[in-house]
Protein backbone atom coordinates (compact mmCIF):
# COMPACT_ATOMS: atom_id res chain seq x y z
CA UNK A 1 0.00 0.00 0.00
CA UNK A 2 1.08 3.50 -0.93
CA UNK A 3 1.15 5.39 1.94
CA UNK A 4 -0.34 9.08 1.12
CA UNK A 5 -1.64 10.47 4.18
CA UNK A 6 0.89 9.25 6.93
CA UNK A 7 -0.81 10.75 10.11
CA UNK A 8 -3.52 8.36 9.78
CA UNK A 9 -2.49 5.46 7.57
CA UNK A 10 1.24 5.02 9.31
CA UNK A 11 -0.45 4.38 12.69
CA UNK A 12 -3.39 2.07 11.04
CA UNK A 13 -0.41 0.18 8.99
CA UNK A 14 1.50 -0.45 12.47
CA UNK A 15 -1.52 -1.55 14.74
CA UNK A 16 -2.81 -3.91 11.32
CA UNK A 17 0.19 -5.92 11.46
CA UNK A 18 0.30 -6.46 15.12
CA UNK A 19 -3.64 -6.98 14.81
CA UNK A 20 -2.48 -10.35 12.10
CA UNK A 21 -0.73 -11.64 15.04
CA UNK A 22 -3.39 -11.38 17.33
CA UNK A 23 -4.18 -14.31 19.44
CA UNK A 24 -7.94 -15.03 19.31
CA UNK A 25 -8.23 -16.69 23.15
CA UNK A 26 -6.36 -13.71 24.49
CA UNK A 27 -9.30 -11.08 23.07
CA UNK A 28 -11.48 -13.52 24.62
CA UNK A 29 -9.71 -13.33 28.02
CA UNK A 30 -9.95 -9.14 28.25
CA UNK A 31 -12.84 -8.59 26.20
CA UNK A 32 -15.84 -10.29 27.32
CA UNK A 33 -18.55 -8.26 25.38
CA UNK A 34 -16.28 -8.70 21.70
CA UNK A 35 -17.87 -12.20 20.25
CA UNK A 36 -15.96 -14.03 17.57
CA UNK A 37 -17.46 -16.60 15.27
CA UNK A 38 -14.43 -18.30 14.15
CA UNK A 39 -13.61 -15.74 11.34
CA UNK A 40 -14.62 -11.95 12.56
CA UNK A 41 -14.87 -10.04 15.70
CA UNK A 42 -18.15 -8.31 16.28
CA UNK A 43 -17.65 -5.09 18.15
CA UNK A 44 -20.62 -2.24 19.24
CA UNK A 45 -19.51 1.25 18.66
CA UNK A 46 -21.42 3.86 19.69
CA UNK A 47 -24.28 1.66 19.27
CA UNK A 48 -23.33 0.48 15.61
CA UNK A 49 -21.77 -2.87 15.30
CA UNK A 50 -18.51 -3.53 13.21
CA UNK A 51 -17.20 -6.64 12.20
CA UNK A 52 -13.59 -7.28 11.78
CA UNK A 53 -12.04 -10.18 10.46
CA UNK A 54 -9.02 -11.57 11.56
CA UNK A 55 -5.77 -12.63 10.42
CA UNK A 56 -6.31 -10.54 7.35
CA UNK A 57 -8.04 -6.99 8.70
CA UNK A 58 -11.31 -5.98 6.94
CA UNK A 59 -14.35 -4.23 8.44
CA UNK A 60 -17.59 -4.07 7.74
CA UNK A 61 -21.15 -2.38 8.94
CA UNK A 62 -23.41 -4.86 9.93
CA UNK A 63 -26.06 -2.05 9.59
CA UNK A 64 -24.85 -1.81 6.24
CA UNK A 65 -23.80 2.13 6.52
CA UNK A 66 -20.76 3.83 6.01
CA UNK A 67 -17.43 2.26 7.16
CA UNK A 68 -15.53 4.58 9.85
CA UNK A 69 -13.04 6.59 8.93
CA UNK A 70 -9.46 5.10 9.29
CA UNK A 71 -8.49 6.75 12.64
CA UNK A 72 -12.00 5.05 14.22
CA UNK A 73 -10.89 1.67 12.71
CA UNK A 74 -7.22 2.29 14.10
CA UNK A 75 -9.07 2.73 17.66
CA UNK A 76 -10.84 -0.32 17.00
CA UNK A 77 -7.74 -2.40 16.96
CA UNK A 78 -6.30 -0.76 19.24
CA UNK A 79 -9.03 -1.76 21.58
CA UNK A 80 -8.76 -5.06 19.86
CA UNK A 81 -5.16 -5.46 21.02
CA UNK A 82 -4.83 -3.57 24.58
CA UNK A 83 -8.02 -2.89 26.05
CA UNK A 84 -9.78 -5.15 28.79
CA UNK A 85 -12.65 -5.25 31.07
CA UNK A 86 -12.62 -3.21 34.18
CA UNK A 87 -15.51 -3.11 36.24
CA UNK A 88 -17.04 0.43 36.07
CA UNK A 89 -17.66 1.90 40.20
CA UNK A 90 -20.19 4.31 38.82
CA UNK A 91 -18.26 7.17 39.36
CA UNK A 92 -17.25 9.68 36.75
CA UNK A 93 -13.36 11.67 35.77
CA UNK A 94 -12.64 14.48 33.72
CA UNK A 95 -9.66 13.48 31.31
CA UNK A 96 -7.20 15.14 33.52
CA UNK A 97 -7.89 13.46 36.41
CA UNK A 98 -6.52 9.95 35.00
CA UNK A 99 -3.34 8.64 34.35
CA UNK A 100 -1.27 10.98 32.22
CA UNK A 101 -4.43 13.40 31.88
CA UNK A 102 -1.66 16.82 32.46
CA UNK A 103 0.92 15.61 30.04
CA UNK A 104 -1.80 15.02 27.40
CA UNK A 105 -4.19 18.13 28.52
CA UNK A 106 -2.89 20.78 25.78
CA UNK A 107 -3.96 18.13 23.19
CA UNK A 108 -6.92 17.05 24.48
CA UNK A 109 -8.50 20.77 25.25
CA UNK A 110 -8.35 21.79 21.82
CA UNK A 111 -9.60 18.40 19.86
CA UNK A 112 -12.32 17.40 22.73
CA UNK A 113 -13.53 20.24 24.85
CA UNK A 114 -12.95 23.36 22.64
CA UNK A 115 -14.38 21.60 19.57
CA UNK A 116 -17.35 20.27 21.89
CA UNK A 117 -18.16 23.65 22.76
CA UNK A 118 -17.84 25.66 20.00
CA UNK A 119 -19.26 22.40 17.74
CA UNK A 120 -22.50 22.17 20.19
CA UNK A 121 -22.48 24.94 22.14
CA UNK A 122 -23.33 26.84 19.49
CA UNK A 123 -26.15 24.94 18.11
CA UNK A 124 -27.76 23.57 21.37
CA UNK A 125 -31.02 21.89 19.92
CA UNK A 126 -29.49 20.37 17.20
CA UNK A 127 -27.00 18.67 19.99
CA UNK A 128 -30.06 17.20 21.72
CA UNK A 129 -31.69 16.12 19.02
CA UNK A 130 -28.61 13.95 17.46
CA UNK A 131 -28.47 12.66 20.89
CA UNK A 132 -31.65 11.68 20.79
CA UNK A 133 -31.32 10.07 17.65
CA UNK A 134 -28.79 8.37 19.04
CA UNK A 135 -30.50 6.56 22.06
CA UNK A 136 -27.96 8.49 24.72
CA UNK A 137 -29.47 8.97 28.38
CA UNK A 138 -30.33 12.86 28.78
CA UNK A 139 -28.33 14.55 31.96
CA UNK A 140 -29.99 17.23 34.33
CA UNK A 141 -26.18 19.12 33.98
CA UNK A 142 -25.53 22.09 31.75
CA UNK A 143 -27.66 23.86 28.80
CA UNK A 144 -27.70 20.67 27.67
CA UNK A 145 -25.63 16.91 28.51
CA UNK A 146 -26.53 13.38 27.81
CA UNK A 147 -24.74 9.70 28.28
CA UNK A 148 -23.18 7.43 25.52
CA UNK A 149 -22.39 4.02 25.57
CA UNK A 150 -18.97 4.27 23.78
CA UNK A 151 -18.00 0.67 23.45
CA UNK A 152 -17.40 -2.46 25.90
CA UNK A 153 -18.38 -1.43 29.75
CA UNK A 154 -17.17 2.54 28.91
CA UNK A 155 -19.48 5.11 28.82
CA UNK A 156 -19.03 8.84 28.51
CA UNK A 157 -20.87 12.18 29.07
CA UNK A 158 -21.08 15.55 27.30
CA UNK A 159 -22.42 18.62 29.09
CA UNK A 160 -22.87 21.80 27.05
CA UNK A 161 -23.49 25.61 28.26
CA UNK A 162 -24.29 27.80 25.40
CA UNK A 163 -22.66 31.02 24.76
CA UNK A 164 -24.21 34.30 24.76
CA UNK A 165 -22.81 37.93 24.86
CA UNK A 166 -20.63 37.90 27.57
CA UNK A 167 -19.08 34.41 27.58
CA UNK A 168 -18.06 32.25 24.92
CA UNK A 169 -19.90 28.59 24.91
CA UNK A 170 -18.03 25.68 27.13
CA UNK A 171 -18.33 21.81 27.38
CA UNK A 172 -17.01 19.47 29.42
CA UNK A 173 -16.36 15.63 28.62
CA UNK A 174 -16.71 13.27 31.24
CA UNK A 175 -15.33 9.46 31.14
CA UNK A 176 -16.68 6.55 33.27
CA UNK A 177 -13.67 5.49 36.15
CA UNK A 178 -12.79 2.58 34.57
CA UNK A 179 -11.35 4.34 31.80
CA UNK A 180 -8.73 5.34 33.98
CA UNK A 181 -7.08 1.34 33.97
CA UNK A 182 -8.96 0.36 30.22
CA UNK A 183 -7.08 2.95 28.12
CA UNK A 184 -4.03 4.64 27.45
CA UNK A 185 -4.45 8.76 27.64
CA UNK A 186 -3.82 8.80 24.01
CA UNK A 187 -6.93 6.70 23.26
CA UNK A 188 -9.09 8.81 25.83
CA UNK A 189 -8.51 11.72 23.47
CA UNK A 190 -9.43 9.70 20.38
CA UNK A 191 -12.42 8.83 21.66
CA UNK A 192 -13.77 12.07 22.76
CA UNK A 193 -12.14 12.98 19.22
CA UNK A 194 -14.73 9.71 17.68
CA UNK A 195 -17.96 10.70 19.90
CA UNK A 196 -18.19 14.50 18.93
CA UNK A 197 -17.82 13.47 15.01
CA UNK A 198 -20.48 10.56 15.82
CA UNK A 199 -22.87 13.03 17.28
CA UNK A 200 -21.91 15.33 14.06
CA UNK A 201 -23.03 13.09 12.04
CA UNK A 202 -26.76 13.24 13.18
CA UNK A 203 -26.88 16.50 13.60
Amino acid sequence: MQIENHKEEVPFAHYEEKFRVLEIQDVQQRLSSVKWDGKEFYVNLLGREFAISHPDYAIRALDGGKLPPLPTQTFLLRYLLESRDVPWTGTWMTFREMPWGEMYIKPYTGRVLTRSAFTFGTRVAAFKAAAEKMGALPLKHGDAGFQFDLIGGYRMQILVWEGDDEFPPNAQVLYSDNFAEGFAAEDRVVAGDILISVIKSYM
